[in-house]
């Protein structure tokens, strides 16, 4: 049921169709994030009224609360939330690793404490395959080992290998290691999920076996490690891959260093997700490198601290400037709250501390970036997202 079609390109960006067993997808795409089952703030009409073809959710916190047994009871994640179109689950891998004093990594896997109430618990990469086949995602990603400092570039050194683990050469001690260990754990996630589709598991409820699943390319900063990742990974045969590891503090410029020389790495005939990617820029410049698919909490975290994302930059609708200005939070935009209200409007409901303040902040900053990504699919076609690029910076500020 999984296929990947890429309809148009120009340089390295391209334009693409994404078919799952819950429906198509057109790339570029970027996925809202709805971490425990929803995206916050907003209801799924909202979604569907703003184009959102595809939403993420979360291993680890589904796991936990309500859990992937009722789920897999109740027939699956879309119809246990009511969302029937594609929705990719992320492993759980960046939220157990961010509990840095609260878990143990081993060559297993994982070992953590619950952050709802401090109860040890495990992931490996069997265990993230089987929680994922039970949630009954269009997409899964596999279990990868994240590092929480930015490598520096610099020569390599040699480290202890864990035992048994092949000896791939010199490493630095944090993202060569933890590229190795994703890349074995990668191979078990794999025979696993093949595995489930092949075969029945006792106690594992396999809810979509249309399933795909997701390799994901580590190594930090390291072209080098970038590199070999990708070699690991491609041949253990994936539907797709993505990029992952970064975001994570390094210089913007790096980041797109790294992505313009991995995505280029990648089967061309398959999808390629950056993961955790960004703001409106970021997605514009990694489109421009050979992207196709992005998700980041960005744009409605944003949006609940009082930040919009406009066509001329951040606008923090708490300041005092906005107390009396009648204007639209961005007079460019078509979304349903620059249509219907002000900036005052919005300021007060937000200093009032009223949800639907959080609401209609949320839906303008997710209506930028989804219609981003249809006004860039459009430029593909017409063979001018150079000019859509070099426009959208003229305007676009981070500050």
């Amino acid at each position: 049921m999984f296929g990947f079609e890429v309809t148009h390109t120009e340089g390295q960006a391209r334009r693409g169709v994404l078919r799952t067993a819950h429906g198509a997808v057109e790339t570029p795409v970027f996925m809202p994030v709805g971490t425990r089952g929803a995206v916050k703030a907003i209801t799924h009409r909202d979604l569907e009224d703003l184009g959102a073809g595809i939403i993420l959710g979360n291993t680890y916190h589904l796991h936990l609360r309500p859990g992937d047994d009722l789920i897999a009871r109740a027939g699956g994640l879309h119809r246990f939330i009511g969302w029937p179109h594609p929705i990719l689950t992320d492993s759980g891998g960046y939220q157990v690793f961010s509990l840095a004093q609260m878990r143990k990594v081993t060559e297993d896997g994982v070992q953590f404490r619950s952050h709802l109430d401090g109860a040890l618990c495990a992931l490996t990469p069997e265990k993230a395959t089987d929680i994922q086949a039970q949630l009954g995602s269009d997409i899964a990603m596999v279990l990868d080992e994240c590092v929480s400092t930015v490598e520096v570039r610099g020569p390599t050194s040699e480290v202890r290998r864990d035992p048994g683990s092949a000896d791939l050469g010199p490493r630095t001690s944090d993202a060569g290691r933890a590229m190795e260990r994703s890349a074995r754990w990668a191979a078990r996630c794999r025979t696993r999920f093949l595995q489930l589709q092949s075969e029945r598991v006792d106690g594992v409820i396999v809810t979509n076996t249309g399933q795909a699943q997701f390799g994901i390319i580590q190594g930090g900063t390291d072209p080098a490690l970038r590199i070999e990742s990708v070699q690991q990974t491609v041949e253990l045969g994936f539907e797709a891959y993505a990029i992952g590891g970064l975001s994570v503090g390094e210089p913007v410029d790096v980041m797109y260093e790294i992505v313009g020389q991995t995505a280029p790495r990648l089967p061309a005939e398959r999808p390629r997700y950056l993961m955790g990617t960004g703001m409106p820029d970021d997605l514009v410049e990694c489109v421009a490198r050979g992207v196709d698919m992005f998700d980041c909490v960005l744009p409605t975290r944003n949006a609940r601290n009082g930040q919009l994302l406009t066509s001329h930059g951040v606008l923090v609708i708490k300041n005092a400037r906005y107390a009396e200005d009648p204007l639209p939070p961005d007079p460019a935009c078509g979304c349903y709250t620059c249509r219907h209200f002000s900036r005052a409007y919005l300021r007060h409901l937000f200093t009032a501390g009223e949800m639907t303040g959080a609401t209609l902040l949320t839906v303008h900053n997710l209506y930028f970036y989804l219609d981003l990504m249809r006004r860039i699919r459009e430029a593909l076609s017409f063979g001018s997202f150079g000019k859509l690029r070099q426009e959208f910076h003229q305007t676009f500020s981070r500050r």
